[in-house]
């Protein structure tokens, strides 16, 4: 066995496949909602 052949068996996922862009879609709606709740708390409290 060559290898190259041996390197490419080792690299086999055997666990399931995450979309990358599901992940960043996933994060960004969160957040998103905390920035957005972070604004409608301190909206009506005067600055320091």
């Amino acid at each position: 066995m060559s290898l190259l052949a041996a390197a490419a068996e080792t690299t086999t996922e055997h666990g399931p496949h995450v979309n990358p862009w599901v992940v960043g879609i996933v994060v960004f709606s969160i957040l998103l909602f905390l920035m957005l709740g972070l604004l409608s708390f301190g909206k009506g409290r005067e600055h320091s």
